[in-house]
């Protein structure tokens, strides 16, 4: 998934910026405003998939990751001045406006708006709210896995801030974490939290195969509350009818576990093959990862019927 707009037209059309449509070219800000924005901001990362068989955009869990939005800015000691139901008409305008036939990502995101000169910005100061969207291809669905390395940054807990809250700002750590891996020769980092047990990846949470289980650590341990997370919770026990748990997990714990992966919206479903240098299960995706990742791309696409009603259509 692209990381960035690019200059060859990977772009939308137009943008919704605080009840209005404007034109990609017109979406401007003062140079001065950026970095104390960015700061001061929060965001949503959603994804719209297009259903060839229904020839419909399908956004999955809409409401859940809107929802999540408006928690953030109350967290942040932000103004919204738009509630859930509101932001989710926003959405379906934005993508209808832009005519999209295909996978798309949407990031809805508020921030302190204006020339603003002091870095701490106030409770009250006024915000923008924009809702950005553009093309982003499928995950791949044949992945040789993930090469992940401990960091040695400790994840930020509720008693620093609160890592539910999807703020820009609480991303800089999950950036030099994964600058940090990569000088080493990995691929990801993982987070362990201030107790030492584990947290998550730079913008995933993570699980675990254990004995049959699909384990996943707590709210508690410093992870965001994932909507993917949540999502593949649910079809394990409903749809694979397997049990499922909660729970600290200690770092060794990945070193024995049959198999371990990545959930977000961006990757979906990322094996985790080797942690630290020790194969994590036969070193190679597992088959309930695969199932999982499997069964997801066909939620979301409108594929299986009890799980209708995670599906906002476009049109």
């Amino acid at each position: 998934m692209p990381s960035i707009a690019t200059p060859d037209g990977n772009h939308a059309e137009v943008l919704w910026r605080n009840g209005e449509l404007v034109p990609w070219q017109e979406a401007t800000t003062h140079v001065r405003s950026v970095g104390h924005a960015s700061v001061s901001a929060v965001f949503e990362g959603v994804r719209a998939y297009w259903a060839p068989r229904d020839q419909q955009l399908f956004v999955f869990r809409l409401t859940e990751h809107l929802d999540r939005l408006v928690e953030s800015a109350r967290l942040a000691r932000l103004h919204m001045n738009w509630t859930t139901p509101e932001l989710a008409e926003a959405v379906l305008t934005v993508l209808r406006a832009n005519s999209y036939r295909a996978d798309t990502y949407i990031r809805p995101w508020t921030f302190v708006a204006g020339v603003v000169s002091e870095l701490i910005t106030s409770a009250d100061a006024p915000t923008e709210t924009v809702i950005d969207t553009w093309p982003s291809p499928p995950a791949p669905t044949e992945v040789t896995g993930a090469r992940v390395a401990t960091s040695s940054w400790r994840r930020i807990s509720d008693q620093q801030m609160s890592p539910r809250i999807k703020a820009f700002a609480n991303y800089h750590q999950a950036r030099i974490a994964a600058a940090e891996a990569r000088q080493a020769g990995y691929d990801l980092p993982l987070f362990l939290n201030e107790r030492g047990h584990v947290s998550e990846g730079s913008g995933a949470c993570i699980a675990l195969m254990r004995r049959g289980c699909m384990v996943t650590p707590p709210l508690s341990a410093g992870v965001l509350d994932s909507i993917t997370r949540d999502t593949m919770l649910t079809l394990a026990a409903e749809h694979l009818g397997m049990r499922t748990v909660e729970r600290d997990i200690d770092r060794a714990e990945l070193a024995v576990a049959d198999e371990a992966f990545f959930l977000g919206t961006g990757w979906e479903l990322l094996p985790i093959t080797e942690v630290d240098g020790l194969l994590v299960g036969s070193g190679k995706p597992g088959p309930v990862g695969t199932e999982l990742a499997q069964a997801y791309r066909r939620v979301v696409r409108g594929e299986m019927a009890d799980y209708s009603y995670w599906l906002t259509p476009v049109r």
